[in-house]
């Protein structure tokens, strides 16, 4: 099994006990040593919980980013999501910059992006993609 990034849905599904999600985890982890994160996908997480002002689960979620490896954006990280940003525009076609850098993040690590919401990610070109739902 080929090294992942956890989309922030993805991620999500997990922190809820979603067992398909837990499953593909646990399989995962059997082959590598921790799960993979973009710093903007941490940002995401946080940013909703505390929205919900939900202290105890902020902490959880803390305790749980520790054992994962946090990719920070790099300034090749930032030029490849302008590129992606750039094609998609030619396109016509608009996606979120949070997204664009977690798949630029992706692409720029030879990541397989796991998301559910792989149509949202298709247009970008070069990005593997799985479902773990």
């Amino acid at each position: 099994m080929k090294q992942t990034l956890l989309d922030t849905d993805m991620l999500s599904y997990y922190l809820k006990g979603n067992p398909a999600v837990q499953l593909n985890t646990l399989k995962y982890l059997v082959q590598h040593e921790m799960l993979n994160i973009s710093i903007i996908t941490y940002y995401e997480v946080l940013s909703g919980l505390s929205y919900k002002k939900a202290d105890k689960q902020i902490s959880n979620f803390k305790r749980f980013a520790e054992k994962c490896n946090i990719i920070n954006i790099s300034n090749e990280i930032v030029e490849k999501g302008a590129e992606i940003y750039g094609a998609l525009r030619r396109k016509g076609v608009t996606i979120g910059n949070s997204d664009i850098l977690i798949a630029a993040t992706a692409i720029h690590h030879d990541l397989i992006l796991v998301t559910n919401n792989q149509k949202h990610y298709l247009p970008i070109d070069d990005l593997k993609l799985d479902n773990w739902l």
